[in-house]
């Protein structure tokens, strides 16, 4: 069967058991305020997303040696509400306005009132719906219906993603803070904000879920850090070369946010006086304007700042295929993940 068959019919599979679980648990409070509330974090976890780690747990259950089955789509599931919530949580610390080409949570809810504690009410709502999609991760994961010794192995690995994924996302914010990253700095964020959280954590998952070796996991670690690390930088390289109608999100956030990616850091370093000014004066400035930031995506360009962070997904590519390929893995499983380190590292959205 072809991979995107596969992955589209796998991902269809995973939303069901979404949209049975969101049907469960209902608003258990008699107000149409937080109804439209729930309303909302429902059609933010349906409406959209390319469903990546939920997809890697389940290959990394069948790598292992599990079969098709119901329990591993709910404890793949499971990853999709986490990664709702983080991505709520991380719009409302970014001021972002857009996520999927829609409105992030926190400017619909505030948008649903009037005055000027509508801002604020939004970011508070926000952070209690992400709060919330977060609890029903670990409700789900818990009732996903595997046997207690694995669902326990596997749990201690959610709970050990969590909180890198949480580590990253403050390291992120401090070094925003300092501002100045190295290139090294970075990449410390990039692999626990994103790469452990979405490769090889979710493989992890799967596997110890069916009773994979510790060499197994090991090998899922060898393929997944690096993969992830490709997949963040190609994120990176979106969030300021790629277009909005594709993206689903602004162009000029990262930019503006001044986020401290691999690419600045480069560029800073190794930008003529003028260049490096110039950078300084606009990167992270809330008035930055489509005009300045073309200015800055051609630094990056002059610089070799693109050109190095290109190179640096293909090094993590290969890194990734090698490891994999040593991988003792069910031979179907190893075919699906090869095929998505391709995508995920060469994807324009």
């Amino acid at each position: 069967m072809p991979v995107g068959f596969t992955q589209h019919s796998l991902g269809s599979r995973i939303d069901e058991r979404l949209s049975g679980f969101l049907e469960t648990w209902r608003n258990p409070v008699s107000d149409p305020g937080v109804d439209a509330a729930y309303g909302l974090l429902s059609d933010f976890i349906l409406g959209g997303g390319k469903r990546v780690r939920p997809q890697l747990c389940y290959w990394g259950w069948r790598g292992a040696g599990g079969d098709d089955c119901e329990e591993i789509i709910s404890a793949a599931a499971a990853l999709e509400l986490c990664h709702a919530g983080l991505l709520i949580h991380d719009d409302i610390m970014d001021g972002s306005d857009l996520r999927r080409g829609r409105p992030t949570v926190h400017r619909s809810l505030a948008g649903l009132h009037q005055g000027a504690g509508a801002e604020a009410f939004g970011r508070a709502g926000g952070i209690l719906l992400g709060t919330l999609s977060l609890a029903w991760s670990d409700t789900l994961l818990s009732a996903c219906g595997v046997e207690p010794p694995r669902l326990r192995a596997a749990h201690h690995l959610f709970d050990a993603m969590r909180t890198e994924v949480i580590s990253g996302q403050y390291l992120d914010v401090l070094t925003q803070l300092r501002a100045g990253a190295t290139e090294a700095e970075a990449l410390t964020v990039i692999r626990y904000k994103s790469a452990k959280y979405t490769v090889e954590r979710p493989l992890q998952i799967g596997g110890a879920l069916a009773g994979a070796s510790a060499e197994l996991l090991d090998s899922y670690s060898g393929f997944g850090v690096p993969l992830g690390e490709a997949f963040q930088l190609r994120d990176d390289v979106l969030g300021t070369f790629g277009s909005t109608p594709e993206t689903g999100k602004s162009s000029l956030d990262d930019l503006r946010e001044g986020k401290q990616t691999v690419m600045y850091a480069h560029a800073v370093q190794h930008a003529s006086p003028v260049q490096r000014d110039h950078l300084k004066t606009w990167h992270g400035n809330p008035a930055l304007t489509e005009e300045h930031a073309a200015e800055l995506r051609q630094i990056l360009v002059e610089t070799g700042a693109l050109a190095r962070v290109e190179a640096m997904i293909e090094d993590r590519v290969r890194e990734a295929v090698s490891a994999l390929a040593e991988a003792q893995i069910k031979p179907e499983a190893a075919t699906v993940l090869a095929a998505m380190a391709d995508q995920l590292a060469h994807r324009d959205r």
